[in-house]
């Protein structure tokens, strides 16, 4: 390994950040209900029954919060479009005023040297969409297209870097197959790959859309989750068994093909299509009963050419060889951290994220999201001092440090999220961000945390 301690000059220091997450205002300026909307209404979907509303109430805070990622010292901030907002029905007429939101915000990053990346799908789907099927519609590539013109169209002469979905391992999986987000639905396998396979043509459709459209010369990808597995030794078994399990569609400890969630959460179902133009041919033949009809033009409509590989990644698995040509899991160590989502804390499983998934597909890598959730408490001097996460960031990027300095084009890292928010079906009794959001007063406070990812940005991560 070489001996760099800093990361490239170039390279991109973010923050992330979701519409529903963050902007409430649900009711404004012609915004009309998501998904999320109704799902925070059924009883026992979202913890305390808790909603998107006011959230962080960024809609009317934005500049507030430009001001503190400029504090923070952040070169980028990613950022999703409310489709609801910008065409309330789904389909059909434009709303200005929830396109100009948008366009306010970009200027006024630009203003502060902080360069915009656009989401265009982070899970907001438009009630009456929802109500048409979704994302089972087979119309739904076409919708989301025209939705993807009109964003582009106001704000292609500006931004530059886009991202077409975020995550369909979780708005199809989760959503569609586990019931665990929203819509709620507890659907077949067949119907989960049938909503996926329209997942990724509305993919392929935005790419060709921001290309054809955007008046500054787009960059573009998007971020699934980057799910993958780390070895238990840098043995050249273990590693080659790390890497088959990545690339496998069904992971250690799969069981029957019927299982919604194990077929859907994985990284190969959902990335070699995009930048292989196939779908795994051992996963096609093995689910042959449950896999969509594939018409002619569509994988390559899948696999327009992207700039960059981009993924969302927070933990990963452990595996070694097994001494037959595959791969085993293993358990972390007992006492492992583990976040308050209960999940592990596995620095290594990033650096061998940027690795497999940079010698797979020879992109450039962005870290589209990572961090995590601690119990943060505000204290008498009225600071946040959340030392799980400062080691959280710390560790994790000394391992993708090392990938750079081992050769991996790693170009950006976005810490998730730039502030507290609604976290979904945990309501607000998660908390990742490394600015402290009062729910109460809307006060903003840089905890310790992003004060320490302000000098990890000042120094290039020499203080690591």
């Amino acid at each position: 390994m070489s001996a760099v301690t800093q990361f490239p000059q170039d390279f991109c220091w973010g923050a992330a950040t979701s519409s529903f997450q963050i902007e409430g205002a649900l009711d404004a300026d012609g915004r009309k209900p998501s998904i999320w909307d109704h799902f925070c209404r059924q009883p026992g979907k979202v913890f305390r029954s808790h909603g998107g509303e006011p959230a962080c109430d960024h809609y009317h805070r934005f500049r507030e919060d430009v001001q503190v990622m400029k504090a923070l010292g952040l070169k980028a901030y990613r950022f999703s479009i409310a489709w609801p907002r910008v065409i309330p029905d789904g389909v059909g007429s434009i709303n200005a005023k929830g396109l100009e939101f948008y366009s306010q915000l970009v200027d006024e990053l630009l203003a502060n040297g902080i360069t915009p990346f656009v989401t265009l799908y982070h899970w907001d789907l438009p009630w009456s969409l929802h109500l048409r099927g979704g994302w089972l519609n087979p119309e739904i590539p076409n919708w989301f297209a025209d939705y993807a013109a009109a964003v582009v169209d106001k704000l292609g002469d500006r931004v530059e870097h886009w991202f077409t979905l975020n995550e369909p391992q979780v708005f199809i999986g989760l959503a569609y197959g586990a019931g665990w987000h929203a819509p709620g639905h507890k659907m077949s396998l067949a119907e989960n790959l049938l909503a996926g396979h329209h997942a990724l043509l509305a993919h392929g459709r935005a790419v060709q859309v921001i290309r054809a459209r955007a008046k500054r010369k787009p960059k573009v990808g998007w971020a699934p989750v980057a799910i993958s597995y780390f070895p238990e030794s840098e043995t050249p078994e273990d590693i080659e068994a790390a890497r088959l399990a990545t690339f496998s569609v069904s992971g250690p400890g799969a069981h029957s093909p019927e299982e919604v969630h194990r077929v859907t959460w994985n990284s190969a179902w959902w990335m070699e299509p995009v930048y292989r133009g196939e779908y795994p041919k051992e996963a096609w033949s093995r689910l042959e009963a449950f896999v969509p009809r594939v018409a002619d033009g569509d994988m390559k409509l899948i696999s327009q050419p992207l700039d960059f590989f981009g993924g969302n990644h927070y933990h990963g698995d452990q595996v070694k060889a097994d001494g037959k040509g595959g791969w085993a899991a293993t358990h972390t160590p007992t006492g492992n951290p583990v976040t308050t989502m209960k999940w592990d804390t596995t620095p290594r499983s990033i650096y061998w994220a940027a690795k497999f998934f940079h010698d797979r597909y020879k992109l450039p890598v962005y870290f589209t999201e990572n961090g995590t959730a601690t119990t943060d408490f505000v204290s008498p001097d009225g600071q946040i001092h959340d030392g799980g996460r400062t080691e959280y960031i710390r560790c994790y990027l000394r391992e993708l440090r090392r990938a750079c300095a081992d050769g991996v084009s790693v170009a950006g890292y976005f810490y998730w999220s730039l502030m507290d928010n609604f976290e979904w079906a945990e309501g607000y009794s998660q908390r990742f961000g490394i600015v402290h959001v009062d729910y109460a007063t809307q006060k903003r406070t840089i905890k310790d945390s992003g004060k320490f990812y302000r000098e990890v940005i000042a120094t290039r991560g020499s203080n690591l």
